[in-house]
């Protein structure tokens, strides 16, 4: 017995020994990142301490995308979720960065892979020796949660290794064609090939309804008969229509204005596009294959001026996608939301936005699309966007910088704090088609609180919408795209597109350089001097930053 007990306190000696020296050794710090060891072994224990009753759970709640419940979900984890693990579930925030154990990535296959049953023991018995505590809520708000996580928004990886292996992958394969897609990718082939970016040019011949005005009322700028129009391009904004002249396009000197329901002439003048003056002034020498068709079409080519297809294809986005049809599927081709966030979203901004090939001339022609440019190449070796020097007003720009046409998302967007902190066009529009407007992922009233909530990381710092826009809840006002992406930029006459800068123009700025702003696009009875008077009493709003390119104050007003 004597022996047992001496063996028995050595044991325990030694364990205690070394368990203080394992404390003393890591020390109290949290600043560490766990072993890969002790958090594989984790894994493992925290898998099995959930009892089989729970893990065979199923979450009773619709969990499909953007149901009722998801977003109940989204709302919870935006309020008690998002300090930690951040907005998209990656876990890189101030207080995340500062655990021990680390938050871990909410879209890994390690948390994904966990059943609902999981997910809900979790948040509702928490996990000890870690940051999660244990939630006491009600159980169809931890099931909302857990519905939520399967969810989360997407941001393109930061990986230019994983960019480079996708571009080497598909750097010999050639264009197939979308229809190549259709069988193993059925249901996002049917939801684009309703899409205006697979319809954006038509042959009437096939779809004589595409047409929408009636050719047979006269009218001033209407000089050619329907009979003439090879293609058609556009639905939405205008129509144009395009004379075929051997393997040349040409577009007619009349377009459709939808909205306005009537003809208006087309011509591009010398001040309104930089190729202008470079080109004879006469639409009938102004090929489409140099101008447009490089955005219009898959894989136009210069010398032979024939595509792989009409309209936005696949491969567009997707590069060539020979070697993925050919191995079935094999992840051998450019998946933009495994890029890091540049390539990313220039993804977009090869057509989306207004600039020059590096080099222009091409073989005597200037080319207003990144001649050479295909996905897994950098755009920044084809195309240059267009320059602007703050303070003038140019063909493109106001003078703080901010787009005044259309084809200028790219232009915005690049300037934005979206785009520095790495989000993505696709982060809020689907490419491959949604039933909402411009492709959003979400209806315009519930996008942006995707990421942004009532006194949240990411704000707004307010208690709640209406109290950030001093507007009545769910009113035009309170739209966040009203403010942050007011329609300011030119498609024809009157009819504006979103500016994509997402920055507050105050009526000081107006005042002082001519761009329209927020406030008195809606308030139109009202004056510039009224908004700002109006902002005044925002007591949340910075009085330095409202007056922002405004008159400047006499030192005695700045004292007082």
């Amino acid at each position: 017995m004597i022996k047992i007990a001496a063996v028995s306190f050595t044991v325990l000696l030694v364990l205690a020994l070394g368990a203080y020296g394992l404390v003393m050794w890591e020390g109290s710090s949290a600043r560490e990142n766990a072993p890969a060891l002790e958090a594989s072994i984790a894994q493992r224990l925290l898998h099995y301490t959930v009892p089989g009753d729970f893990r065979a759970m199923k979450n009773p709640l619709d969990t499909s995308a953007g149901s009722a419940d998801v977003e109940a979900g989204h709302r919870v984890y935006t309020e008690k979720c998002e300090i930690c693990h951040a907005y998209e579930g990656g876990g890189k925030t101030e207080i995340g960065s500062g655990e021990y154990p680390r938050p871990p990535n909410l879209r890994a296959a390690d948390v994904q892979g966990m059943s609902d049953g999981e997910l809900f023991y979790h948040f509702k018995m928490g996990i000890r020796h870690t940051g999660m505590p244990a939630w006491t809520l009600p159980d169809r708000t931890l099931w909302q949660v857990a519905a939520y996580l399967r969810h989360l928004p997407t941001v393109a990886a930061l990986s230019p290794q994983l960019a480079a292996g996708q571009a080497s992958a598909s750097s010999s394969a050639h264009y197939v064609g979308s229809a190549a897609c259709k069988d193993c990718h059925t249901d996002i082939y049917d939801r684009w090939k309703k899409t205006r970016m697979a319809n954006v040019v038509t042959d009437p011949k096939v779809h004589p309804e595409v047409i929408i005005p009636d050719f047979t009322k006269a009218d001033p700028p209407l000089t050619f008969k329907e009979e003439d129009v090879a293609l058609v391009y556009g639905s939405k904004w205008k129509q144009r229509y395009f004379k075929q002249v051997g393997a040349d396009y040409f577009v007619f000197p009349a377009q459709w204005d939808v909205t306005h329901k009537k003809w208006r002439e087309y011509f591009v003048k010398n001040g309104s596009d930089w190729w202008a003056p470079l080109y004879p002034p006469d639409n009938m020498q102004r090929p489409t294959g140099p101008l447009c068709d490089g955005c219009h079409s898959v894989n136009y080519d210069i010398e032979t001026k024939q595509v792989t297809e009409w309209n936005v294809g696949c491969e567009e986005c997707h590069g060539p996608g020979s070697d993925h049809v050919k191995q079935q599927g094999k992840p051998n081709i450019i998946n933009p939301a495994k890029l890091n966030y540049v390539q990313a979203n220039d993804t977009c901004i090869q057509c989306h936005s207004q600039g020059q090939p590096l080099t222009n001339p091409i073989k005597g022609k200037y080319y207003d699309w990144p001649v050479g440019f295909h996905m897994g190449k950098q755009l920044v070796d084809f195309w240059r966007l267009e320059d602007h020097k703050l303070g003038e007003l140019s063909f493109t720009h106001f003078p703080d910088g901010t787009a005044h046409k259309n084809r200028m998302q790219g232009n915005d967007f690049v300037q934005s704090l979206m785009y520095t902190r790495g989000v993505t066009c696709f982060s809020c529009h689907d490419a491959h088609g949604t039933d909402n407007n411009a492709m959003l992922i979400k209806p315009v009233g519930e996008i942006c609180s995707t990421c942004h909530g009532p006194n949240t990381q990411n704000g707004p710092h307010a208690p709640s919408i209406e109290a950030h826009t001093h507007h009545a809840a769910n009113s035009p006002g309170s739209e966040c795209v009203a403010c942050h992406m007011p329609k300011i930029e030119q498609t024809i006459a009157d009819v504006n597109v979103r500016a994509h800068t997402f920055k507050f123009i105050t009526p000081s700025q107006s005042e002082a350089m001519k761009i329209p702003n927020a406030c008195n696009l809606c308030h139109t009875d009202k004056t510039t001097a009224w908004a700002t008077d109006a902002l005044k009493g925002w007591g949340d709003r910075s009085p330095w930053r409202m007056a922002l390119g405004g008159p400047a104050e006499r030192p005695s007003d700045a004292v007082k």
